[in-house]
């Protein structure tokens, strides 16, 4: 039997219908409160047979430090897919993303090895790698924890406890995923930048980073736990774009006016001021931090043709044709 832990999230709802069309025995953990109907939805984007396919899945409640829950849920179960965590670049959540990220990564790991668990596969970020290298591969190794976010920070360790787990008889594999494309969660993640370019957004930054289809990124997980390939990393990037470029093509498929004007330092410094006394004063979620600014200027490229070379058959999708799927089930 398979678990899927962060089963009502973007790539965890897309592998969940994955895993069901090849009739996998399936349980699926969410959290108290998490939204179902969401999954559901996705399911509906991709087949007519969606209600049947949910049904088939097994749900348990129980977040990653719910310990006689999670241990419940691993009765039976022969590989993991560790989906969920806890997403944040507000450094005020630093302890939450340690216990979430870290903490809970750790408990999977323990439990899997307890349970003799056959395959483990770990969706992490390309966050967690160098980013010094005028390409970045799989072998660029984290300098240290200073200009990083803590969300970060708290992927990084929890890559650490999946290592642990191949050194005690799990055998695991670690992808590290772009920022990730994909109907279903406008409101969250990725699904921001479109509701950013829906508001005719005129500005862009100087950055550049990786992106990748949702789809891919679980095609690569199932291919991967499929295979003999352990104790490996993955770097899943389809193209490497400026925030111009990605922010231009979104609106090409939104069919609206691309940004024209570059954001100076000065603008994101008086942003990061001002997203900081909304923050305080009318007790809002902070959106914008030093490392997320630094970031958003930051000269990233990342290879992929190590996932290219080892599943010799495995291709992404154009970034274009991520974007317009997007659009078509939200806009």
């Amino acid at each position: 039997m398979v678990l899927v832990t962060g089963g009502t999230g973007l790539v965890g709802s897309h592998l969940l219908l994955k895993l069901a069309e090849k009739n996998q025995s399936v349980r699926a953990l969410y959290r108290k409160g998490a939204n179902l109907e969401r999954v559901k939805t996705v399911f509906s984007y991709y087949s007519k047979n969606s209600k049947s396919l949910y049904e088939n899945i097994e749900w348990i409640e129980a977040d990653l430090n719910d310990l006689p829950n999670l241990t419940l849920a691993f009765k039976d179960i022969t590989h993991v897919y560790h989906c969920a965590a806890y997403i944040s670049f507000d450094p005020s959540n630093y302890k939450i993303l340690r216990v979430a990220n870290i903490k809970g990564t750790a408990n999977i790991v323990n439990l899997s090895i307890a349970n003799k668990v056959e395959k483990l596969c770990y969706v992490s970020s390309v966050a967690t790698l160098g980013y010094d290298a005028d390409l970045i591969t799989e072998e660029t190794q984290w300098e240290g924890n200073q200009n990083q976010s803590v969300y970060a920070i708290s992927k990084y360790g929890a890559e650490m406890e999946v290592w642990r787990a191949s050194q005690e008889g799990v055998a695991a594999v670690i992808v590290n995923p772009g920022v990730i494309l994909g109907p279903g969660f406008l409101n969250s993640g990725s699904g921001l930048l479109f509701k950013l370019a829906g508001k005719k957004q005129r500005y862009f930054t100087n950055g550049r980073t990786g992106y990748v289809s949702v789809n891919d990124v679980t095609k690569a997980m199932l291919d991967l736990m499929d295979s003999d390939i352990k104790n490996q990393r993955y770097i899943l990037v389809a193209e490497n774009l400026t925030y111009k470029e990605i922010l231009t093509t979104v609106a090409k498929s939104m069919q609206i006016a691309p940004p024209t004007k570059l954001a100076s330092q000065r603008m994101l410094q008086f942003a990061l001021v001002f997203d900081w006394v909304q923050s305080k004063l009318l007790g809002r979620k902070r959106r914008l931090s030093k490392a997320v600014c630094r970031a958003l200027t930051r000269d990233c490229k990342f290879s992929s043709e190590k996932i290219k070379t080892d599943l010799k058959s495995f291709k992404f999708t154009p970034i274009s044709e991520a974007t317009q799927q997007v659009v078509q089930y939200f806009f």
